[in-house]
């Protein structure tokens, strides 16, 4: 039988859940486009590393927040002229920069490690 009191009952449950269910929603990636060109620039890299032939974030970003970047993604990020980038050849060029830069691997560039298909970045954070 429905009475106010089973009312409020049923509303205050569906409420929690559509909190639980909002909240427990995967994180949207915030710039997509960095993963796809770089994806797309070096599809062995992404096959040997990726999910789906798809580079993660973490090439970039080593830890669980995206704002800390390691070694790579500072030279990525030096490279773009604005900060949320979507022109896809001006992504292309940056990575392209960013492939020239020394790495933390003595006597190689980023570049050296992505065509040995290594991933170029280290699990440190750099900034």
């Amino acid at each position: 039988m429905l009475t106010v009191k089973n009312t409020v009952r049923v509303v205050c449950s569906l409420a929690l859940v559509a909190a639980f269910v909002i909240s427990s929603g995967s994180n949207a990636i915030a710039r997509p486009k960095y993963k796809d060109a770089m994806s797309t620039l070096y599809p062995k890299l992404a096959e040997k590393h990726g999910k789906d032939g798809k580079l993660s974030c973490a090439v970039c970003h080593p830890g669980k927040s995206k704002k800390d970047r390691n070694n790579y993604g500072v030279a990525v990020g030096n490279a773009l002229s604005k900060k949320n980038e979507t022109d896809a050849a001006k992504l292309k060029e940056a990575l392209e920069t960013a492939a020239k830069e020394k790495s933390a691997t003595e006597g190689k560039t980023f570049g050296d490690l992505i065509e040995a298909l290594e991933l170029p970045g280290t699990d440190e954070k750099a900034n």
